[in-house]
């Protein structure tokens, strides 16, 4: 499970947001006012999400955004004129005043693409057992010859129906198998 540090200056905000998450179901490793203490958390963790706000005591966000690990993600939570000087597409922003639901829906889809990324990391490497190229091959052929494709056609279509649905290429070719029987 991710790691959630929340950093504001003032630690009457950082605890009202820990509070709602807390409340959603989500587990707040840290409470922190300064980046210097965010830091010294995130080196204790493993992957996670820091939720933070425009700036501290002691630094920017972009200073904190620059030292953080690769396996730790931003959710930066400040006022819209603000947010537009965050050109760093690596930075998730939520603009104040902070409405529960958005930041409950904001900290779920940046779990649901960090364990995406993270599967699918775990994925690429590992090669094909022979009974999976089996089915990708098979879907193949059912879509040469029920659609009139090449297979270079077909493949691609899998794959890109694959990307789109987030399943991988074997579960793809297996639903498209499974519906082409049914026809």
């Amino acid at each position: 499970m991710l790691s959630i540090i929340v950093v504001f200056p003032k630690i009457e905000d950082a605890k009202n947001i820990r509070n709602v998450l807390i409340r959603s179901g989500y587990e707040v490793q840290a409470v922190c006012t300064t980046g210097a203490q965010a830091i010294t958390l995130v080196n204790e963790l493993d992957e996670g999400i820091v939720l933070c706000g425009y700036r501290f005591s002691d630094m920017h966000y972009s200073e904190l955004h620059n030292i953080l690990p690769k396996s730790f993600e931003m959710l930066l939570v400040a006022s819209p004129t603000k947010l537009e000087e965050c050109v760093n597409s690596d930075i998730v922003c939520l603009g104040m005043p902070i409405k529960t639901r958005d930041l409950i829906n904001t900290i779920e889809m940046m779990t649901l693409n960090y364990n995406r990324r993270k599967r699918k990391k775990k994925d690429t490497g590992r090669q094909r057992s022979s009974e999976d190229r089996a089915t990708i091959d098979k879907a193949k052929a059912i879509l040469m010859d029920r659609n009139n494709m090449s297979e270079e056609d077909a493949h691609r279509y899998i794959q890109k129906t694959s990307m789109d649905s987030g399943t991988n290429m074997v579960e793809t070719a297996e639903m498209i198998i499974s519906m082409m029987r049914e026809y």
